[in-house]
């Protein structure tokens, strides 16, 4: 069948997660495969580039499917927009090659958390940042974060229950830069571990509050056990940004992201 590439973004507050799974209750697989298959007239399955957890949201989340409906390309983002719930959106779709997988093609994944770094709880943030009252130093969690730039086993920064056979990882870009109130930590790298970059924030936050060294971060990771990793941040402020493939896929790469301007090199 004829394979097509699809570009979606989810506010993920009240799914269980990407993937769909028996009586997990709402999954954004589960929403979107249905709507394909509403507008293909046909069972359609979907594999995406990053799975994501319960509560962590997309912005630029990259899927593909086959099918072999004859549809406009404007006609498969109308009809899939309309059979889709208001936290989903696809944004746009395009014929790919036979060869092209959203998952093994993807050369590197830019995922971003957002802290709010205030006194008072949020309002209108409460779903899209992790809010902490302790003020945060981030010069001192951008010191720690560039000791964990580069190729490692990231066993530390895993969950227990992380499936992947290997635990190395390279890690393109791992940037602190805050913003006002706001503390974003941005990790580029050409895949993730389960909970890695929330277990990265964790380790950052713990950093910048003060309550260890920057240095404590290379010890984390040279010891090889989640265990010494204390807490895992929260989900709500992570937020899928950005997959890069090669070019001759000729896939849409989101302004915002941090590819060209840190020089990625794959």
């Amino acid at each position: 069948m004829p394979r097509f590439a699809l570009g979606v973004e989810y506010d993920g507050t009240e799914f269980m997660g990407w993937q769909r799974q028996p009586h997990a209750g709402r999954t954004v697989q589960g929403y979107l495969e249905a709507a394909l298959s509403r507008v293909a007239n046909h069972p359609v399955a979907t594999v995406c580039a990053g799975r994501t957890d319960t509560g962590v949201h997309a912005s630029a989340q990259v899927v593909h499917f086959d099918s072999d409906a004859k549809r406009e390309l404007r006609n498969w983002l109308l009809g899939l927009n309309a059979n889709l719930p208001a936290d989903i959106s696809a944004n746009w779709i395009m014929p790919v090659a036979d060869d092209f997988h959203a998952r093994f093609s993807a050369r590197a994944r830019h995922y971003r958390y957002t802290i709010l770094n205030r006194t008072t709880r949020p309002a209108l943030a409460r779903t899209r940042a992790t809010w902490t009252h302790r003020p945060l130093d981030h010069e001192r969690m951008q010191v720690a974060a560039r000791q964990l730039v580069g190729e490692h086993d990231f066993s530390a920064f895993r969950a227990l229950e992380c499936q992947a056979h290997s635990p190395v990882r390279m890690l393109h870009v791992l940037q602190v830069e805050r913003d006002g109130e706001f503390v974003h930590i941005d990790a580029v790298a050409n895949g993730f571990l389960h909970h890695m970059v929330r277990n990265l924030a964790g380790v950052l936050m713990t950093i910048g509050a003060g309550k260890q060294e920057p240095d404590w971060a290379q010890r984390v990771l040279a010891g090889r056990d989640r265990r010494l990793g204390g807490v895992t941040a929260a989900s709500r402020g992570l937020c899928f940004k950005a997959v890069l493939y090669p070019p001759h896929f000729g896939i849409p790469v989101p302004d915002d992201a941090l590819f060209d301007r840190l020089s990625v090199t794959l």
